[in-house]
């Protein structure tokens, strides 16, 4: 599987500094889990927390999970200390390091840098440590395009809604939630809309950002079936009670993935010799062509990843 296909339904946020978080987090079933050294970690404990992060990576048991460490942003005194202790103690126990409140391509440039060199140091493969740029304030936003092209390591972009919301000095105090007065459509639409055009033009993923109000399951459904109907792959999780939710709003149904599954199969007979090399054909009441053969693997890609089993499989018609 391609790194940047690797599933990130659900994207567990642990504290750097809870080795009590730390560990409840290696048993649950979340795709992707990061190690939080920025707001998650008081200025104070950040330093030990580093080291924490370290021997937790190192000690394994994160099989099947995506191992990811948000370090601080370039514009605190935290960030070279972040990527080249944890890298150089953990990094080949780690898949890829996030780079919160990125503005420019530059600042990715200098994350890709820098990895570079720890990796050529410590004798690491060279660029396979991925990157993941969140995107949380409006000049990141005007930047996004060239934000995702900045880097080959880049795997995803993913939307930092509570200091977007700041940033731009929306009216409200529910992270996620439509603000006040706002009666019209969805008022994210076009920021979501600006981060999934980027990633997708750069063959990235899109991570929706976390819903704070985390014992509001229902109210986290649907904001995630928000961002799922648009085409996002995922979107972040607080509380563990979150990851069932976001596993089940980011993959398709079991209907949805066997008619995409039976979609290629047929597709693929019907363009054969044996099922008279034609450039479209009916499956049942609907007509099938190359277009209907991209959009069944997006969603057929996507249960795959999620490790979906086929129900009701098509087989060609007797001749």
């Amino acid at each position: 599987m391609s790194v940047v296909n690797r599933p990130r339904r659900s994207c567990l946020a642990v504290p750097g500094s809870s080795q009590k978080f730390i560990d409840k987090a290696r048993t649950l079933p979340a795709d992707q889990v990061f190690l939080d050294l920025e707001d998650a970690c008081a200025p104070l404990v950040k330093p030990e927390a580093r080291k924490t992060i370290v021997a937790a990576l190192n000690e394994g048991g994160w099989e099947g999970k995506t191992r990811v460490v948000r370090v601080n942003d370039w514009t605190t005194e935290w960030t070279y200390r972040d990527v080249t202790e944890v890298v150089e103690g953990a990094g080949a126990n780690l898949d890829a390091i996030m780079l919160p409140k990125v503005q420019t391509p530059e600042q990715v440039h200098a994350l890709d840098m820098l990895l570079t060199q720890i990796e050529k140091t410590m004798g690491l493969e060279v660029g396979r440590l991925g990157i993941e740029a969140q995107i949380e304030n409006a000049r990141g936003l005007n930047n996004v395009v060239a934000i995702a092209e900045s880097s080959p390591r880049l795997e995803t972009i993913v939307f930092g809604p509570a200091d977007f919301m700041a940033s731009i000095n929306m009216k409200s105090l529910v992270v996620g939630e439509q603000p006040p007065g706002y009666t019209e459509g969805d008022a994210y639409h076009y920021i979501l809309m600006q981060i999934l055009m980027a990633a997708r033009a750069n063959d990235l993923q899109a991570i929706d950002g976390p819903y704070l109000q985390i014992r509001d399951v229902d109210g986290f459904r649907r904001v995630a079936n928000r961002a799922a109907a648009l085409g996002y792959d995922g979107k972040w999780v607080l509380h563990p009670g979150q990851i069932d939710a976001a596993n089940e709003t980011f993959s398709p149904s079991q209907e949805d993935y066997d008619h995409a599954e039976n979609i290629l199969d047929a597709y693929d007979w019907f363009t054969s010799e044996a099922g008279g090399a034609k450039g479209s054909a009916m499956l049942g009441d609907e007509m099938i062509d190359e277009a209907s053969r991209k959009m069944a693997l997006v969603i057929a890609g996507k249960g795959r990843a999620a490790g979906m089993s086929r129900g009701e499989r098509w087989t060609p018609p007797e001749s």
